[in-house]
């Protein structure tokens, strides 16, 4: 399937600052992050009485969507400081006014809204984000300049599957670009954002602290997932074709809730494509290329620890 908008690969501290927000609102997801509830717990520690409270009650919904926009639109911004002076500039009639070229969707509240994201934008960068280790930003620093190079070597095509693990974005009218960003906090889930125009896919980078000697959290993920006969039966379903998600749970004969904790799995491992329209997931694939890599990993983690 060719693709018929532009592609880019992105990365500010700015990014990333959003997204280690993202990670710490999504409370339903922080059993699923690499970081796990240890890393929520040892951050919370640090925050003040008032910061948690705001996070709190702050809820990842339709206008938490908007501060993504806003860091997309923000010109030549690399900095939480930059984002959050930016949007102290500009009246809320200016606001309406720029997010309207990204459709027709608006925070119900925008002074409301504006208000509540420069407090929290600011303190969350004041009492987390600055002192984060910078050994993080250079590392995505670097896995964008490896993706930018491997995007001359690839199809736009096997570009995007390779780099999000299996993400597939569907051509829709008016989409004009898609940018992918590379996040190390949110890993292995994904973030994903249309913007009428834009679509925006902050992916998980695949990039850890050194831990030397064994294998990286996400081929600990490709190993464990598959030694499941639920997630099993589900690759063999999807060898004979496309599947949308009410076809695998009618398949499986078991509820929509546990056949969706299977998937969301088996997609962070990287087994199975998600077919995405706008932010919609429409079907699902089998991602072949991941399971023929499954010998690889074993192969190259028992030869290198054995000498």
């Amino acid at each position: 399937m060719a693709l018929d908008y532009r592609l880019r690969v992105s990365f500010t501290p700015l990014h990333e600052f959003i997204s280690s927000l993202h990670t710490y609102l999504c409370r339903k997801s922080y059993k699923k992050i690499d970081l796990s509830m240890e890393w929520v717990e040892t951050t919370q520690e640090r925050l003040s009485p008032e910061l948690r409270s705001m996070l709190d009650n702050t809820e990842v919904n339709g206008d938490w969507r908007f501060i993504y926009l806003l860091a997309l639109v923000c010109p030549d911004s690399t900095s939480p400081e930059e984002l959050v002076t930016w949007i102290e500039g500009h009246s809320v009639g200016e606001l309406y006014e720029l997010l309207s070229q990204y459709g027709n969707e608006f925070p119900a509240q925008m002074e409301a809204f504006r208000t509540h994201a420069v407090q929290l934008l600011t303190a969350w960068n004041e009492e987390y984000f600055r002192q984060l280790d910078p050994e993080i930003l250079r590392l995505l620093h670097a896995e964008v300049a490896r993706r930018t190079e491997m995007l001359t070597q690839l199809s736009p095509e096997d570009f995007v599957d390779d780099t999000t693990n299996g993400m597939l974005f569907t051509p829709i009218p008016g989409l004009e670009e898609l940018i992918l960003v590379p996040q190390y906090h949110f890993q292995p889930l994904n973030v994903i954002w249309h913007f009428g125009k834009v679509t925006l896919c902050h992916y998980a980078a695949r990039v850890y602290m050194d831990q030397p000697g064994e294998l990286s959290p996400h081929h600990y993920r490709v190993l464990r997932t598959i030694g499941e006969k639920s997630r099993m039966k589900i690759l063999r379903y999807l060898h004979h074709g496309p599947q949308p998600f009410t076809e695998i749970v009618r398949h499986l004969k078991i509820s929509k809730g546990i056949t969706h904790d299977h998937i969301g799995k088996l997609r962070s491992a990287g087994f199975i494509h998600a077919h995405v329209e706008g932010e919609v997931t429409t079907h699902y694939s089998l991602r072949l290329k991941a399971v023929r890599q499954i010998d690889e990993i074993l192969y190259r983690y028992i030869t290198t620890m054995s000498q």
